[in-house]
């Protein structure tokens, strides 16, 4: 998929891996909906953006990926500003054990929500013009992760329903692919506070700060890189791609039907 003339909606946005992925599909000639809760810093990314890209390439909307309004709202405001949507990177997500509610909240429930809404603008049985859904997991979404259950929990939940959304698209042909990332440690705000954010797990604090240091951490700019490859790879449907420092290998999984 070449991306110029292609529209695309990032949720999370405004910094670390969203701001990252919102900057490479610019570059690559894609108009980009910036959704975000943090709409200040959201507006100064565009201010970015525009000086480079010009006005016309973004728009922002603040949008909380726990209400299906705004969701919705902010998916038509796209479609009709940029004349439909072509690309989604559902990446907002938080990681707190404390709050591990909203944490399911946010990372499992306002996935599904935002791929339902856009369903209804890309759907090719539905008037749409298909395209490609990127999701934001984690390795944490691929083995357990002993800090932070929920968190693991949430991520391997993004895998299952990017894999099995993967295999009805197909079947139905909706003619959207969908995909997943899989990154390890990235240096974003996530990764700096989550030795305090663990809830009751906090004594295995220490813990985490060891995995760190012996696994390495990657830019946010590496994660975009392979957010790219899966949206512009038409080959890619089911596909979730593990980055960690200095590895970067597509996930094979056991058959169990």
């Amino acid at each position: 998929m070449a991306l110029n003339g292609k529209t695309a909606v990032v949720t999370g946005a405004a910094l670390g891996i969203g701001r990252a992925i919102t900057e490479i599909l610019v570059q690559n000639g894609a108009k980009v909906a910036l959704l975000d809760v943090n709409e200040a810093e959201a507006k100064a990314l565009k201010k970015a953006l525009d000086k480079q890209y010009g006005q016309e390439k973004t728009i922002v909307i603040k949008c909380d990926v726990e209400s299906e309004e705004q969701i919705k709202a902010a998916l038509q405001k796209t479609a009709d500003t940029f004349g439909g949507i072509d690309i989604v990177c559902n990446n907002a997500g938080i990681l707190n054990e404390g709050e591990w509610e909203k944490t399911v909240s946010i990372n499992v429930l306002g996935v599904i929500k935002v791929t339902y809404l856009a369903l209804k603008h890309m759907n090719k049985l539905t008037g749409g013009r298909g395209g490609v859904m990127v999701n934001t997991a984690s390795m944490a979404g691929l083995g357990p992760f002993l800090t932070c259950p929920v968190y693991s929990a949430t991520k391997h939940a993004v895998v299952g329903f990017t894999r099995s959304m993967a295999l009805a698209s197909a079947v139905s042909d909706y003619g959207i692919r969908f995909n997943a990332v899989c990154p390890g440690f990235v240096e974003t705000d996530l990764k700096v506070k989550f030795p305090f954010k663990l809830g009751q797990f906090s004594h295995l604090s220490d813990v985490g700060k060891e995995m760190v240091e012996q696994m390495g951490t990657i830019q946010p700019s590496v994660v975009a890189e392979c957010v790219l490859e899966l949206v512009t790879d038409e080959t890619k449907n089911g596909d979730h791609l593990l980055v960690k420092h200095n590895e970067k290998s597509y996930v094979t999984f056991p058959e169990v039907l």
